[in-house]
């Protein structure tokens, strides 16, 4: 097993790099890809850089050159919904691209030629991904995020979630945006910007996938109030020890690669 791991920004993915054992690092298509040994996994750490293109071409990479056979975004993301609150964590059931629309010559939200609307992560590695959530929460998230921070936040008893996840290449802080895409994509959760383009290409080269937000954000006309110091301080933190306890799940019982990654 070689586990690919992307985020979009530098923040996102603080400590990873020096966590890992025997690090390694090499330039290409403008990106820095580190890898090493992660808690005794093979791994590769890249940031793909914000949108759906960057994070398509960063995860093409990752399996065409790098050889990884799965492949983790971890991430921000805005609320779906109003039962998500900043600070939960989000684990996709499912992605789709909420800024597709070649209608009426295909359907809105289906990518033209595929026939597919929603694609669909890994479910054993979704599963071990909410279970690392689900632990980092009860066990080490007093200990993780300083008081003020939680404080600052008001993280009082953050969730895990699981469901459909809008990527699109927009940052949402617009409550009538979310309203609409609420109404088209029933079970919305999150919105973000890079984790269905990951999907699909993991889809069509056969690779499994997963992805995990931090909530950081409603999604609203506030979405931009302390961003940065909510990603180095609590999403980043949340990535890191999550990331730690599915990499050594993984060396305990490792995964199998799979060709049968599914849409709908």
């Amino acid at each position: 097993m070689r586990l690919g791991i992307i985020s979009a920004l530098q923040e996102e993915q603080l400590g990873l790099v020096e966590a890992m054992r025997g690090p390694s690092r090499l330039i290409h298509g403008m990106r820095e890809y580190r890898t090493g040994k992660l808690w005794e996994i093979d791994a590769v750490c890249v940031l793909s850089r914000i949108g759906k293109v960057a994070a398509a071409m960063t995860a093409t990479t990752l399996v065409e050159k790098f050889g990884v056979t799965h492949i983790l975004f971890t991430g921000v993301a805005g609320a779906g919904d109003t039962s998500v609150q900043v600070g939960d964590i989000v684990v996709a059931e499912a992605l789709v691209q909420h800024d597709m629309d070649a209608s009426p010559l295909f359907p809105r939200f289906e990518v033209p030629l595929t026939g597919l609307t929603h694609f669909q992560p890994d479910h054993g590695l979704s599963l071990r991904l909410s279970r690392a959530a689900h632990d980092f929460l009860e066990r080490d998230f007093l200990e993780v995020i300083e008081e003020n921070e939680r404080q600052a936040f008001r993280l009082a008893q953050p969730r895990v979630h699981r469901g459909l996840v809008a990527s699109g290449d927009q940052f949402v802080n617009d409550g009538k945006h979310i309203d609409g895409l609420n109404q088209a994509l029933p079970g919305l959760v999150a919105v973000e910007m890079e984790g269905a383009a990951v999907a699909q290409v993991c889809h069509e080269l056969g690779v499994p996938c997963a992805v995990l937000r931090t909530i950081s954000d409603n999604a609203n006309e506030h979405a931009a109030i302390d961003f940065m110091r909510f990603v180095k301080s609590v999403a980043a933190q949340y990535a890191f020890h999550i990331t730690r306890r599915i990499c050594r799940d993984l060396a305990e019982a490792p995964l199998q690669a799979s060709r049968d990654s599914a849409g709908t």
